[in-house]
């Protein structure tokens, strides 16, 4: 475990971006290595055994995070002394930059991930992209990605619009693909909400004989800050390291979505959408009882009140 001397204990919250990425590159040139790979992306590298966990995030997601403003790996490599890489991004790039397939290269040259026992690669969104498809330079990896999208090339994926700052972008050739370069892996974990057409759509990309699907109804758009705030998604990650994450291991740790109150709320919305009286009423029976949350009580009660005037539709 490292101490708080060596900056990972220091918070790196409400600094702006070129502080920030001094403060990033005096840490982890201190345990590692700190490069810039073209004009909008960098990799950090901070060097342990036996775990590597490869990250792929953006410096506004990060510093937008209310704990530490760190990467996500930092908390594992307090805790647990796993080696970290983190790619990062100016902006939404998918990370396709000639630059940073280059490094990746340079990586398989140099046989760097043969140096762990277990490489974890991992992201969310544009990052989940870039984890699956960076992953075939580590064959045999874990790959956990969050909201992946599966290539945002006009020509596989023209019914997704939402991201109309991609369309510059090239997603064929080199590390183009992403589920086809996530192939290589030992077991990729795609979680995803089905409810979310695109997302489910990118998600049905992926399938192949090594892909585990975790769908997640009712998360919505932004599963991985869901899934940090349930304080499940750094537990996912060290199964994923230590070889055990399942389907079964990850659905056990998703229990913690009962008492997850954005969650229960959206459950709600949907239970009510459907005109379900009684499941309403059976959700918010068991939510007050356990949690006292006010607007699941009130809304019992409305249901309670309701029914004794004869105005439930049934």
């Amino acid at each position: 475990m490292h101490d708080s001397p060596n900056g990972f204990d220091t918070p790196m919250l409400g600094l702006p971006k070129a502080a920030w990425l001094s403060k990033l590159k005096h840490v982890a040139e201190h345990h590692g290595a700190f490069q810039p790979l073209g004009d909008r992306h960098w990799a950090s590298l901070i060097q342990d055994k036996p775990v590597l966990l490869v990250t792929f995030e953006t410096v506004d997601e990060i510093q937008k995070r209310d704990d530490t403003g760190q990467p996500l790996g930092w908390e594992l490599v307090r805790e647990l002394g796993w080696s970290h890489l983190c790619i990062l991004s100016d902006g939404e790039t998918w990370f396709r930059d000639p630059a940073v397939f280059s490094y990746f290269d340079q990586l398989i040259e140099d046989d760097f991930f043969e140096e762990f026992e277990e490489v974890v690669f991992y992201g969310a969104g544009s990052g989940g992209y870039a984890a699956a498809a960076f992953s075939s330079a580590a064959p045999d990896a874990q790959v956990v990605v969050v909201q992946p999208q599966a290539t945002l090339s006009p020509r596989l994926s023209s019914w997704d619009r939402r991201f109309p700052q991609a369309r510059k972008l090239s997603f064929e050739g080199r590390y183009g693909f992403a589920p086809d370069m996530a192939a290589s892996a030992d077991r990729t974990f795609v979680v995803y909400d089905p409810k979310q057409d695109e997302d489910a759509m990118h998600a049905a990309l992926f399938m192949r004989e090594n892909t585990v699907m975790l769908p997640t109804p009712h998360l919505g758009d932004s599963i991985e800050r869901d899934l940090l705030d349930m304080q499940i998604l750094y537990r996912v990650l060290v199964k994923a390291g230590a070889g055990t994450l399942s389907r079964t291991a990850f659905y056990k740790l998703y229990r913690a979505r009962r008492s997850h109150s954005p969650y229960l709320n959206r459950l709600l919305d949907a239970v009510n959408r459907k005109r379900r009286p009684f499941v309403s009423a059976l959700l918010c029976a068991n939510v007050a009882r356990r949690l006292r949350e006010p607007r699941f009580l009130r809304h019992l009660n409305g249901l309670v009140q309701a029914a004794d005037q004869g105005r439930l539709a049934s």
